[in-house]
């Protein structure tokens, strides 16, 4: 089976980590959305908070470190808010590239520490939320966000993992 995932290693604490979370949720994340991952390519960066710090300068003019960023291959927002984004059926150029994620290995192991998850868990999270980011969600006003929201939890369910957004 031909990997999904391409994981570039800039921080050598995500090695044997990244690859297998990153390939398991983007899977996970595709075929929840009835999508086969077999016709998809993503590269997950792994970094630290100094490299993710500079791209959310460079893209994001927020020179602070964050969790992940996403950079899709293609505009797949819909069209009108909580509405269902446009799938990857017919990529322009008929190519298999769904875009980019980085993520930080000091902000996600701060974030589960400080919120009592494990590592595994808040990554794989954070790999199904910036999926769909390339896929086309977002959570830029309120019915964005439940749509996004309710699409991660049952993507993450499937994996085993609880609801991230329940505080109980």
């Amino acid at each position: 089976m031909m990997p999904l995932v391409d994981t570039v290693m800039e921080d050598p604490r995500w090695e044997g980590i990244l690859p297998p979370l990153a390939d398991g949720a983007a899977r996970a994340t595709l075929a929840a959305l009835s999508l086969d991952p077999a016709r998809f390519e993503i590269v997950v960066m792994g970094c630290d908070d100094a490299r993710i710090a500079a791209l959310n300068t460079e893209f994001r003019s927020k020179p602070v470190p964050t969790n992940v960023l996403s950079w899709p291959s293609e505009d797949r927002a819909a069209a009108t808010p909580g509405g269902m984004p446009q799938h990857p059926g017919g990529l322009a150029d008929n190519s298999r590239d769904l875009g980019d994620i980085a993520i930080s290995y000091d902000s996600c192991a701060r974030e589960a520490a400080d919120q009592g998850k494990s590592m595994h868990d808040h990554v794989t999270h954070l790999i199904v939320h910036a999926v769909l980011h390339l896929l086309g969600y977002d959570h830029a006003d309120d019915a964005d966000a439940a749509l996004m929201e309710d699409t991660e939890i049952r993507v993450l369910a499937k994996l085993g993992v609880t609801d991230p957004y329940c505080s109980a």
